[in-house]
Order: C-alpha cells, then structure tokens, then sequence
C-alpha cells in the first residue's frame, strides 16, 4: 500500500498566530474574543457542539486548527433561510458541511418510519432541530448565504450517500447527495487527510474545481472526464441475463470458479474463456477485454451503472452495490465513475489509514471534552453516554452486510498507541466533571479488533474479500488479544481508576480464539452483563448478514460462563438480534423464538432491520438479489420482509412473551401449521387465553416496557436491548 503525506507534516498556515481557542467559537463575540475578524473554515454542523473527538465536527475543527486555521462551528442552524449561515460571515477558504453523527434521516426515524421521541445529539433531546436529508438542506442554505464560496460535504451522511443509492424512507432510489447539495467536494470515509490537504491547497489559492486527486473525494464533472489522457475506462454497466452467455472473464471473482472460466483470486488474474452464442436478444456481460487486466489499476476507472440504470433496474442495483463494495480496499481500489444524467460523479479510491503516530496526534488535541457552554445545563443524551468512554481504534474487518462502519471507517484497523490511550483516560480522570472512577467503555465500533491486522501487507493490499471473518476468519487474519489485555491491565491499575467497563460490541468469533482474553474481559471488565451480537440463530438470515453461526456463541457461553464462575461473579450475557433481515424466513423467526424462550431471554427492546443507505444488506432489500455472489438475472432469491404487518410479526417473534404481541402469533402459528405451539403450558410459545386490556391491534402504541413488570425466569436476566442504528 502506498505511503500518505505526514498529517501533521504541512507548514502551518499564518493564522496560527492566534494560538488555541478554549472552544471553537459559535458566535460573532466569540470570534472577536479571540482577536478574529473572519473565520477561515466555518463548520455547519446537525448535532449540537460538544467538543470532544467522539463528535466529528470537534475532532476536524481541532484538527484544522492544529495546522493553524481559524475554524468556526454553525451548531443546529435554523434551515427556513439563509440568515443563520450568515452568523460567522463568509469563511476565506470553504464551508464544511456535515449532518452530524449520524444520517439524519436514521436520527430522526425509527425503521417503521415513525419520528424518534428524542434527538440524543441535540441539547435537551428535542427531536425537531435538524431538517430531514440536512447534509442536502445546510447545504444549499450555505449557498445562498454566500454564493461564490466553496461548499464541501462530508460525515456519515455523505459517505453513505455518495453515489445512487436507495432510500428506504422516500421507497425509491435516490441521486448523489453531490447531485442534491450541488456541493463542490465531497470527503468521504476518514476525511483528515483529504480535509487538511483541501484546506492548504485552497489557502495557497488552488481553485477548488482543480482539486481532482485527493483520495477519499468525489465530485461532480462532465460526462466523459478524465484526469489524464491515458485513463482507461473498464465498463461494469453491464449485467448476463439467463440462457447461454457470452463468457467474459469475471473482473470481481473471489475465486469461486463459474463454469468455463479459471478460478482467481483477482481480477487482474482472470483469462478468456471459450464464447458461447448467447440467446437471442439477452443482454451480456461484456466487461474490459482480456488484453486489458495488464492495465494500471492506479490509471483505471470503473463506471459503475448509471443512476438512471440503477434506478430502474434492480439487477442493475444490486450489481453496482457488489462492485462499489468489491472496491473498497485502499490498497487496490479503482476509482469509481456513475453517470447522473449528462454529468458524472467520479469518486477518487478510498483514504489511506492514518498510522499510529496520526491517530494519537489527533486524539491528543486539547478538547474541552464538553458540551461548549451556550448550553449551560441542557442535557445532551450522547454526551452522556460517551464522556467516560474512549475510543481506542477505527474500522471494521467483519463486514456485516447491514452495517455500515465499513463503508464510512473502512475495513483496515487503525488503532492507537498504549500510551495516548492512557493519557486520555488520566484527562477524564482529571478534567470530566462527574467522574466517579468508572470508565465506561474502551472500545470502538467493536470492542476486540484493537491493534488486530492482516498478518501480510502486500496480502492485505491485494485482498478483495468482503469479511475477513466470514464465513470463517481467515487464516491471514491475526488473532492475538495480548496487546488488548495488556492496556486493559495498565488502564485499570491507573491512580483513580476503580473499574474499567467494555461496552461497546464483542466480536465473539474472534475472542474465542483468546481465552486468555475473554478471562480477563470476564472476570475484570464487566459490569454484571455484557452484549454480544449473534444477531440470529439460523444460517438464512446469517448467511445474507455474514455472521457467525451460533457454535460461536455457544464457545463463548461456555468460556464466560466458567471463568464467572472461577471469579465468583454472577454475569450474564445479553445477546442482540434482528428482525427482518434479508433472507429471514417466518420459520427462521419461529425459530428464534423458541430458542429465545428455551434459553430464557426476555428482549424489552429489540430491533427491526433498517435498511441503511449503501449497505449490502439494503441492496438485498431493495432489489432481491444476493450482491454477495456474481449478480445474474434468474440467480438467487432473497426473501425480503417488506409489508408492515409482516415485519410486525417478526419483531413480535422475538417479544413472544409480550402479550400484546399474542394475537398476531397465534394467527401467524395457525397459518403456518404449528398451532401445537399455542397452550398453556412449558412447551408452548404463546398462551391460548388473552389477559384483559392487552393484545391491542397490531402497530397500536404500547405502554412503556418499564412501565410493567417482568419477572425473568429464574437465574436468567431480562435482556434489554438498546443502541444506535446502524
């Protein structure tokens, strides 16, 4: 993989002059505090400012002003006019324009499409403060605020979004947020690289429509653009249709070999192969000629189906979803091209990974590690839930189809040093009002990947696999807990420090492969529960999410169960799982429940499968088709839940024992023929008596589940289940 520029290597622009500002100011008096008279780069943000590296607009306006720009922040703008974009003046160099911490639309709208009660990211919780698609609205606000200055988006929003893409909220197949927000530049993925280069390159008076060859951009550009003349354009626009084909070579193989061709680990190894007269009239697949894998991946664009294309066809969809995943490895990424009527969004090949120096540099910034004071006491839901958490490492390699970490942080850890780790932990102890000695979690978007890695580079450069976990880890993948163990020792034993909790998702899979590890998770690092994800019990669903198959589990029960017990701790684990899913079957749901009910778990929240722009499992939603295989017209059928009354049922098979829930099962029982499961007894799943004042129609408002009382069965807890969509 080829090396990056220093992050902290640029000269500083002059600004740095005026040294450090206590926060970042969010006002004109703020401003004039700090000696300012403009601001260089003003931040438009969704989410209300909390200056701690957990929130984005914090961790990149500290890093902008740590190369000596003058950075301002617009929190949660009034989006009916221009006026509040105004607030700051016109910025010299660009607008950054971010919906938040989350896709505004997953902030504001539960999976059955009903508005949230509470906005975690907005002083007091209140749901109403942010517009719904922001990234689009702030936007076009900041346009007319100031017509000529650049406008550059970025955040989860924009990565999610970054090419056609469907939109489970509007049922249709969306633009570009490019093509919508009529933005200048949109960062994507881990943007501090792409972000500081933009901003010195702009200050140095680089236009921005000349900046074309920053990784982890996009942009707008005529039909037909090139960087360079000798660019070669590979057409992946294409999908075969059933009866005989044309054999090409398939570009995206993962060494499953289709009949008439060679198996390869890579495109670029892929041979001709005997033709075949196609049918009449079906359409082919006709990818680059053989003469071209010798092509130079680094002068090689990919376009993808058009937007027009996709959002007509769904096997059009689907097959651009799998190639937009299947180039997602900085390491031998192509850049990406997709036609958005007589224009183009052209898509630059993933950011490098920051290294270990970056990344501790950037957590060592001086934040606040609070909420700016234009808040006073307000109550910030997510504040709450991360001031004593930390996060020690980026990225994901499990490749979960419904996730989308690894479209956004990528595939690749990045992890921290022992050392800033600790420090941080001796800034909370020491600054973070409140503290009581508990930290709450040391973890990230999972709790055990931290300093895990490819045990080759140049095999982890050329690899295209979509999991590294799945369906089994990989052999290349290394596995050693021991550095994770040894910085939960030294965190622990830390002055002032009297528990060190881990919240965030245990990747069990991998931990059974380190007793070593879930010894010392156990008996030192859980606070009575702990959550895991198996996420389902039967391999349909499993296989279209790529997870493990529950023996995992079951590895892990046994080795938490004993070293509890060598501990003499009473814990429990509290496993997720999803309704919904892709590929999940009433049976599969049937299924769960009784597994549910025999191992006695009683979920009071559970989670209905949201199809999340970008993400594998929503192509699967969407279209039907499974983009983890070669995509064909005529190939595999996924079952999708669609219909609100059928993706009630399957949330009510995993809260059988509500009795609201009851007179749906009992329907749904009879009709598929397991009316034998209806009684009174142990062995039943649903009673067949109805407690007055319960089993209100289906999608009616239930009481609060705290509201009643629940009595688990004996030596099993009530497994509560809450977390942020993903």
């Amino acid at each position: 993989m080829q090396q990056a520029p220093s992050l902290f290597g640029y000269r500083k622009y002059w600004a740095k002059r005026f040294g450090t500002a206590p926060f970042l100011p969010m006002s004109r008096s703020e401003m004039e505090a700090l000696g300012w008279d403009s601001c260089d780069i003003v931040i438009v943000t969704g989410d209300a400012y909390i200056d701690h590296p957990s929130f984005g607009m914090a961790l990149v306006g500290r890093v902008l002003e740590a190369q000596g720009f003058r950075v301002g922040i617009i929190s949660q703008p009034r989006w009916q006019s221009a006026e509040d974009f105004r607030a700051l003046g016109r910025p010299n160099l660009f607008f950054g324009i971010t919906a938040g911490n989350m896709d505004s639309m997953i902030n504001r709208y539960t999976a059955d499409r009903k508005i949230r009660s509470e906005d975690a990211y907005t002083a007091g919780g209140h749901p109403d403060r942010r517009p719904d698609r922001a990234l689009t609205v702030y936007a076009q606000r900041a346009r007319e605020a100031f017509a000529d200055t650049p406008i550059v988006i970025g955040s989860i929003e924009a990565s999610l979004r970054r090419i056609a893409h469907y939109d489970y909220w509007s049922d249709k197949v969306r633009r570009s947020v490019l093509a919508d927000s009529k933005a200048d530049l949109l960062l994507y993925g881990n943007a501090e690289r792409a972000l500081v280069a933009l901003a010195h390159r702009l200050a140095a008076g680089e236009p921005v429509a000349s900046i074309r060859d920053l990784r982890g951009t996009a942009f707008m550009v005529p039909r037909g653009w090139r960087p360079e003349a000798d660019w070669t354009e590979i057409d992946a626009s294409e999908v075969d249709a059933p009866g005989p084909l044309l054999r090409h070579p398939d570009p995206y193989a993962m060494g499953s070999p289709v009949p008439g061709l060679p198996a390869t680990g890579t495109p670029d190894a892929a041979q001709p192969a005997p033709v075949a007269e196609p049918a009449p009239g079906a359409q082919v697949l006709r990818f680059v000629p053989g003469a071209k894998r010798r092509v130079d991946r680094t002068l090689s664009v990919v376009r993808l189906p058009s937007y027009e294309a996709v959002r007509d066809d769904p096997v059009l969809y689907a097959h651009a979803s799998r190639c937009f995943h299947l180039e997602s490895n900085p390491g031998n990424a192509r850049a990406l091209v997709q036609g958005h009527g007589d224009r183009d969004v052209w898509l630059n090949p993933p950011p490098l990974p920051l290294g270990t120096a970056e990344i501790d540099a950037i957590y060592d910034l001086p934040y606040q590690r609070r909420p700016h004071p234009g808040y006073g006491d307000a109550r910030i839901p997510a504040y709450e839930m991360i001031r004593f958490s930390i996060n020690i490492m980026r990225g994901c390699f499990g490749g979960c189809t419904f996730c989308s970490i690894t479209e956004h942080e990528g595939r690749i850890i990045q992890s921290r040093s022992e050392a800033s780790i600790l420090r941080e932990i001796e800034e909370i102890r020491d600054r973070t009002p409140g503290f009581t000695g508990v930290i709450s979690d040391l973890g990230g978007p999972t709790a055990n990947m931290y300093r895990l890695s490819c045990r080759s580079r140049e095999i982890e450069s050329a690899c295209r696999r979509l999991s590294c976990v799945y369906p089994d880890v990989c052999e290349n993948m290394g596995t050693d807990h021991s550095a994770l163990v040894a910085l939960y020792r030294k965190a622990r034993a830390l002055p002032g420090v009297k528990k060190v909790l881990i919240s965030s998702g245990l990747r069990y899979d991998l931990a059974v492969r380190s007793p070593e590890y879930v010894k010392e998770l156990t008996q030192h690092h859980v606070g009575g529960y702990l959550k895991i994800a198996p996420e389902h019990t039967e391999e349909g669903p499993l296989s279209k999410m790529m997870k493990p198959g529950m023996g995992n589990y079951d590895r892990f029960k046994e080795m938490f169960d004993r070293f509890s017990r060598e501990a003499g701790k009473e814990q429990y684990l509290i496993p997720y799982f999803i309704a919904a899913h892709p590929g999940t079957s009433d049976e599969d749901m049937l299924n769960l429940a009784l597994w549910l009910k025999h191992n006695g778990f009683r979920l009071d929240q559970v989670q209905t499968f949201l199809p999340t722009p970008m993400t594998l499992a929503t192509a699967m939603y969407h279209t039907r088709s499974n983009p983890l295989k070669r995509v064909r017209r005529g190939g595999e059928e996924v079952e999708t839940v669609r219909a609100p009354r059928m993706r009630r049922l399957h949330k009510a098979f995993l809260r059988y024992h509500d009795p609201d829930n009851w007179p749906l099962l009992r329907e749904a029982l009879k009709r598929m023929g397991r009316a034998d499961l209806i009684g009174n007894g142990k062995r039943h799943l649903v009673p067949a008596y109805q407690p007055a004042g319960t089993g209100r129609a289906p999608g009616a408002r239930a009481e609060p589940a705290a509201a009643r009382r629940r009595v688990p069965p004996v030596g099993t807890p009530s497994a509560h289940r809450r977390r942020t969509p993903r």
